[in-house]
């Protein structure tokens, strides 16, 4: 099992072998806490009170996407300046793991877990925007990485709005936008982690150009990046020395009771130095690599992904698959895969909130919070996830 303090409340940011054990997993959630505020510099919308429904589809984006959405509650005004020319509104985040284990003979052979705790990052935030005619937003955080006890930049750039090309063009350091799950805030995902494949194939920052796009009319999303390392090289998500990532989804049901979403996500990259490394952690943030390709040559990757997710209320069900091969002749150019499903139920009647403009859900916002004398969000739910790595001349474990 696996337990997450809180986060410090000001805005959140992304949550950074063939062991039978811990493979499925059920979680059972409480989030007692009223939403945690994210770093937001829009028009605040006419205050609605307090214990109503937000709305549970959002049309607007901003520099940060997932990571800074804006709070449903304004707490506190003291972090915010708003000038003639610009806005800066502050924030931060912490995030503390604890992790325990059960083990059958079989797992305890291979891995020796043991119970801790440890401080896995805290971020301090900056978002903001200049008063301009086309809308402009910015983003900055530097984040203290617990495992390194280095300070790194997190999303860094600037956000400007297209209209000519029907959506927005980012700048700077963000997510490649592979995947609805990657794209999404680590604080606002379904358990604790997301699902092995992900961490293994897919960097969780990159350094580029990202345009993302929305054409209401025909209920299709989609977003296009190009990145290199000339940046970010020696850092530890830096994996390739360039890559081109797109994603293209469709939402023939939209409205606040429902949303069907089917995507998308095509890949390719460049390995750093002609070396690749696929490895994963079993959704335990503390636990040792479970499976691991060990480093070999690799000249060039290529990816596809499949999404597809179904949101009727407060139930939402959701999976994706994730096929990758590596053009790596002395490996026997391997083929590698995995995913995960998931169901999700939100007992107290929310609703997860869903973005046309980034093609994610985000974090859950309680209808009634234990400080109103509400119960809080209550979430059951329930994901299997999957993970080869074995493949070609390559033993690196399924799991």
């Amino acid at each position: 099992m696996t337990r997450r303090s809180m986060p410090a409340p000001v805005a959140p940011g992304p949550r950074t072998g063939d062991g039978r054990p811990l493979s499925a997993l059920v979680v059972l959630s409480a989030s007692l806490m009223l939403a945690t505020p994210g770093i937001s510099t829009a028009q605040q919308p006419q205050a609605k009170p307090p214990d109503s429904k937000p709305s549970s589809v959002s049309h607007t984006l901003e520099a940060g996407e997932a990571e800074t959405d804006a709070p449903r509650r304004k707490l506190v005004k003291w972090n915010e300046y708003e000038g003639r020319f610009f806005t800066i509104r502050m924030g931060g985040a912490a995030l503390y793991d604890y992790a325990g284990y059960s083990q059958d003979d079989a797992s305890a052979q291979q891995f020796d877990l043991t119970p801790q705790g440890k401080l896995r990052d805290a971020r301090f935030l900056l978002k903001g925007r200049f008063k301009f005619k086309r809308a402009v937003t910015w983003t900055a955080g530097i984040m203290y990485d617990g495992p390194t006890g280095e300070f790194l930049f997190r999303e860094t750039g600037l956000m400007v709005e297209v209209p000519e090309v029907w959506g927005h063009l980012f700048i700077g350091r963000t997510k490649e936008g592979f995947s609805l799950n990657k794209v999404m805030s680590g604080y606002a995902g379904w358990t604790m982690e997301r699902a092995t494949i992900h961490d293994a194939t897919i960097p969780i920052l990159a350094d580029g150009v990202k345009w993302l796009g929305y054409a209401p009319k025909l209920g299709v999303l989609w977003n296009l990046g190009v990145y290199g390392d000339w940046l970010s090289k020696g850092q530890t998500f830096s994996t390739y020395e360039h890559q081109v990532s797109g994603r293209l989804a469709w939402l023939p049901v939209l409205s606040e009771e429902t949303v069907l979403h089917i995507g998308m996500s095509a890949r390719y990259g460049k390995p750093a130095d002609g070396v690749l490394r696929l490895r994963s952690r079993p959704e335990s943030f503390l636990a040792p690599y479970f499976v691991d390709t060990e480093e070999f040559a690799a000249d060039s990757t290529r990816m596809l992904a499949g999404e597809l997710y179904y949101r009727p209320g407060s139930l939402l069900f959701g999976s994706e698959y994730f096929v990758e091969q590596a053009h790596a002749p002395e490996s026997g150019n391997p083929w590698f895969h995995g995913g995960d499903a998931v169901v999700s139920w939100l007992s107290t009647g929310e609703r997860r909130g869903y973005n046309t403009r980034g093609g994610y859900f985000s974090q859950i916002s309680p209808a009634r919070t234990v400080f109103r004398g509400g119960p809080g969000a209550w979430e059951l739910l329930g994901r299997y996830s999957y993970i080869d790595l074995d493949a070609g001349a390559l033993r690196g474990g399924r799991f």
